[in-house]
């Protein structure tokens, strides 16, 4: 089993905690977004991969209304009741995403499951590395209370609900792209979304390469107005641009390149900066999907570049750090490509790289990364991995 001894540290801890074994035991992996940013919420692309790390949650019912919680990478514990779940303002903050998925599991209406439960869940995704260890904890509570309340959600209808509590427990206004590739993962292959319809696809990247997380030490925050204040000018964009084209727009995924250029001056300088660069991530998304399928892994990764510069110069989500380390890579030729993964203000970068030079990558950019700031990086290798399921 994948993360065997992170399983054996919940299933040890669900046994102190609670007496003997948990009924339910899931798995939900981290993601890493590989080529298409912040296009999600405007109804884009994206390729992302799950991940060979993740989350594991066991769970079992109550014999009554109480709901407990243990985070055991924190060593706490969290307590309520059913009829009293709701979003946790101060303190044990944490409670929020395995509280607001399992409020939307039950339509809001928490009391209705008629037993509460106990639970306890762990996993070894780096926090504040941009893998989305948010996302996989939602999942891995949503996988594992669907089998013990019996309802019978979909992969994409579980994904929403993951969705739905980030945005009324956590308070971070995220897409769709997190919860889909916790879901949607597949090993040695990228999830390829459509978030229009809702469509997830699976494309093999073929053999010898893989890709290279690099952790900065760069404070990694979604929830501080950044990500919500961009999410904002893409739909003000949007509305500008319904009314100046001659077609239906109702996102930036209807806006092509060629049109941002000859009407961007209606929209203030900054708007019209945050609005090019989802614009430009669906043309090179689409630009990606043509060239995997030729087997031409360079010119993907010149894309990924072409995203990262994207992001430094137009929508401003990335930091010195993460620059300091894309500008590291380019100077290696096993790095096919490198940009910054998720919302973004820190976080980690994702290097497509050639795994047989792995360590002379990650002593290159450490090097590099240390002698401009005084501590290392974390570097490891990722293996696009299966998403989320029941142990």
């Amino acid at each position: 089993m994948l993360n065997q001894e992170v399983y054996d540290k919940v299933v040890a801890k669900f046994a102190e905690k609670f007496g003997g074994k948990p009924e339910v035991v899931s798995y939900a992996p981290g993601r890493i977004e590989v080529l298409g940013n912040h296009t999600d919420y405007n109804e884009g692309f994206v390729f992302s991969a799950a991940i060979d790390k993740g989350t594991f949650f066991a769970v079992s019912p109550s014999g009554d209304d109480k709901v407990t919680l243990v985070a055991l990478d924190m060593d706490e514990t969290y307590e309520t009741t059913l009829a009293a779940v709701a979003k946790v303002e101060s303190g044990a903050t944490w409670a929020n995403y395995p509280l607001g998925t399992f409020n939307w599991l039950m339509g809001g209406a928490p009391a209705k499951a008629g037993k509460g439960f106990k639970a306890v869940f762990g996993g070894n995704i780096p926090l504040g590395a941009g893998l989305s260890s948010s996302a996989a904890l939602e999942m891995a509570t949503a996988i594992a209370r669907q089998k013990v309340y019996g309802s019978t959600f979909g992969k994409t209808e579980l994904a929403k609900i993951g969705q739905k509590a980030e945005h009324t427990f956590a308070g971070c206004p995220c897409g769709l792209l997190d919860q889909a590739s916790s879901m949607y993962g597949q090993p040695g292959a990228l999830v390829k979304s459509d978030f229009r319809t809702n469509e997830f696809e699976s494309v093999p990247m073929g053999d010898g390469v893989a890709f290279m997380m690099v952790k900065s030490n760069a404070k990694h925050a979604l929830v501080d107005g950044a990500y919500a204040s961009r999410r904002q000018a893409c739909e003000d964009a949007a509305k500008y641009f319904a009314g100046v084209l001659r077609k239906k727009v109702t996102h930036l995924r209807d806006v092509t390149m060629a049109e941002w250029v000859l009407y961007r001056g209606g929209l203030s300088e900054t708007t019209a900066k945050r609005a090019v660069h989802p614009i430009g991530e669906d043309e090179r998304v689409l630009q990606g999907a043509a060239l995997l399928e030729k087997g031409d892994l360079k010119g993907f990764g010149a894309l990924m570049y072409d995203s990262h510069e994207s992001s430094r110069n137009w929508f401003e989500n990335s930091c010195e750090e993460l620059d300091t380390i894309v500008d590291a890579a380019k100077a290696i030729p096993e790095v096919l490509g490198a940009r910054l993964s998720g919302g973004g203000f820190g976080g980690s970068c994702c290097l497509l790289v050639d795994p047989a030079a792995a360590d002379k990558i990650s002593a290159a950019i450490t090097k590099e990364y240390k002698a401009k700031y005084g501590d290392e990086p974390v570097c490891s290798l990722i293996k696009p991995s299966e998403g989320a399921h029941l142990v």
